[in-house]
């Protein structure tokens, strides 16, 4: 047995924001779409809550490492290594333009920090606490190096808060035996890596793993905590159902994510653009899909909008999900209405896939007679995966999987249907 621990310490508890790298948001919701059965498990049986923390824990390693190595990572270094405005003022010794320089590379939203060194003086260094440093060569046009930098794309407190909604527990990074990043707050001094523990009354059954502080590369260990009553919820008859029922249930807040709080973001920015409300207002079609075009260069991957007398202009990609309906307003008056996503199919393939090793087939409505009602859009397995079931074990080329089904909602309407394979064994 682990050993049992109790705090009376205050903290407030993490808000749960669903979000990735890659920006995940969105909030919590009842295990959906699960394959297997859910069986009332002692929590005097660890093999359940050790089941579902060490699948959590993997799942937020893999959200860490998108501050490691990822295409994350590689934009920011090319924003840095090819910014023409920091090698000048490198190359001139300039801290105050440098300082601009790096300024704007934040402003980006592609990094949170970012340290620029020349020989044995730091010309700059901005933003926060973080993890994950980076380490780069500036050069100049001849190829030789000016200066070296450092960056990150992960501020603590971001990890934090993205890693507690993924998870929909508590993160706490914790360093030199104390917590940091304004996170849960655990007890000072040593804490085991694994156990459980109580909190404000409440009993956490919790794990962690090793992260890097920014810029040192000094230890943070990132302490994931689960009540063992959220716990209880995703236990299986066995170990692979429990695993099963916990990346179901990420899996369907990935989707839902897709139409929380960063969604809402966007539906107030349509509704405010000036020149989208005075085409819709004059019925102008092609003034409508202008200014839709000028709307889709933040976020959003398709928009599709209506006046009072019908569709004026639908611009995106094909296949878009988890839409979300809006009115149009001007003067206090309806002027019309609008569809808009922020994900597409490849990017809710690319989330499941990254962040929790996942394979990924949507399947959209068809009426075509070869098609059994229903057509395959976007495939991250392999070829010719056959026919697929909605749940249960599934083998493709000599590989094991555990199949569920996300119930998703294609754009503008109807039904698209996301068979999420889970390897077995997962690791």
């Amino acid at each position: 047995m682990v050993a049992r621990l109790r705090t009376t310490s205050t903290a407030t508890r993490i808000a749960a924001a669903l979000a990735v790298l890659l920006a995940l948001a969105g909030c919590g919701a009842a295990l959906k779409g699960g394959s297997s059965a859910h069986a009332s498990v002692s929590l005097a049986d660890e093999s359940c809550p050790e089941a579902v923390l060490s699948t959590l824990s993997s799942v937020l390693q893999r959200t860490y490492r998108e501050g490691v190595s990822s295409e994350r990572t590689a934009s920011a270094e090319a924003m840095v290594e090819g910014s023409p405005a920091l090698r000048k003022a490198v190359e001139e010794g300039n801290a105050g333009a440098a300082r601009q320089a790096a300024k704007a590379l934040l402003a980006t939203g592609h990094m949170t920090d970012i340290e620029v060194i020349k020989g044995a003086r730091t010309l700059v260094s901005v933003g926060g606490p973080a993890l994950s440093p980076l380490h780069g060569a500036l050069k100049n046009a001849a190829g030789a190096t000016i200066a070296t930098y450092i960056l990150s794309v992960w501020a603590d407190n971001g990890f934090a808060s993205e890693g507690s909604g993924l998870a929909e527990g508590l993160v706490d990074l914790r360093a030199g035996g104390r917590s940091i990043a304004g996170s849960a707050q655990l007890p000072s001094g040593t804490l085991a890596t694994q156990g459980t523990l109580s909190r404000h009354e409440v009993d956490y059954q919790y794990t962690s793993f090793t992260a890097q502080a920014y810029p040192s590369g000094g230890p943070v260990q990132v302490y994931l905590l689960k009540p063992l009553s959220d716990v209880q919820a995703l236990c299986g008859t066995s170990t692979e159902d429990t695993i099963v029922n916990t990346l179901t249930h990420v899996a369907n807040l990935i989707y839902e994510g897709e139409a929380g709080s960063r969604t809402h973001v966007q539906v107030e920015r349509v509704q405010h653009d000036r020149a989208l409300r005075l085409a819709v207002s004059h019925h102008d079609a092609p003034a409508t899909r202008a200014a839709i075009i000028g709307l889709l260069n933040h976020h959003i991957v398709r928009l599709r909008v209506s006046d009072t007398k019908g569709l004026l202009s639908d611009v995106g990609g094909p296949y878009v999900l988890a839409p979300v309906t809006a009115k149009l307003h001007a003067n206090g008056r309806p002027i019309g209405n609008f569809v808009l996503s922020i994900q597409d199919d490849e990017g809710y393939l690319r989330l499941t896939h990254r962040l929790a090793g996942l394979d990924v087939l949507m399947y959209m409505s068809s009426t075509r007679p070869s098609s059994h009602g229903q057509v395959l859009v976007k495939n991250s397995l392999g070829p010719e995966p056959g026919n697929v079931p909605a749940s249960g074990p599934y083998s493709y080329r000599g590989k094991g999987f555990r199949v569920i089904t996300v119930h998703a909602k294609a754009f503008p309407s109807g039904p698209l249907t996301i068979r999420v394979l889970i390897p077995t064994p997962y690791s």
